[in-house]
């Protein structure tokens, strides 16, 4: 009985050791620099250039843009997820502490989904649509509101463009909740990191 708990002290001390100063100042780094690309990206820039450059053109800001965002964030939460797991081995868990990699492994997955599905799939949705409405004379325009009834009645008459139009509003609407979703369980876990800055 004795040596089977001078054991698990042992594994204890072993495998929940302190993380170094370093370790957790590039630990909040990461995960700061997580969340404030999130925010940018998903509450700035989209407003910004909605109201300063042509619907064709935001669209292709997009296509840029959210490979790497999508990419750097997926990178930033693999590593927040392995640093915080290195020090808190599963079966040393508290429940919050259970919760909090939960919440770093599903941020990862969420990311993840958006690099390689979501993301992809509403930029070539949106590319399609573009052909389509260059053909008509439509994506000149600055700001998603305007000349919408061309666009409805463009939708209407061609088929075709009724369906990219579809696809379109489904993998955004799902790579919009992927981002949201993720986005939450960035914030908590950088809450929580802020309420326990004596640890990871």
């Amino acid at each position: 009985m004795y040596l089977h708990l001078s054991f698990v002290d042992e594994v204890t001390m072993t495998t929940e050791g302190e993380p170094t100063d370093l370790v957790k100042v590039l630990h909040l780094l990461v995960m700061s620099f997580a969340w404030g690309m999130q925010v940018w990206v998903s509450f700035i820039a989209g407003f910004v250039l909605v109201f300063q450059v042509t619907r064709h053109t935001f669209g292709q800001v997009q296509s840029k843009l959210f490979p790497v965002y999508f990419h750097c964030l997926l990178a930033s939460n693999f590593i927040s997820l392995v640093v915080f797991a290195v020090y808190h081995p599963r079966e040393l868990l508290d429940w919050h502490e259970s919760i909090q990699m939960c919440l770093y492994l599903a941020a990862l997955v969420l990311a993840g989904l958006n690099a390689q599905w979501f993301g992809p799939a509403v930029t070539e949705a949106v590319f399609s649509m573009q052909e389509v409405e260059q053909e008509h004379g439509l994506g000149g325009e600055v700001g998603m509101g305007t000349r919408k009834e061309e666009y409805a009645k463009l939708k209407e008459q061609d088929p075709k463009y009724k369906a990219f139009t579809a696809t379109f509003h489904r993998y955004h609407g799902l790579s919009n909740l992927c981002n949201l979703l993720g986005f939450i369980c960035s914030t908590v876990n950088l809450v929580y990191a802020g309420l326990h800055l004596t640890t990871i």
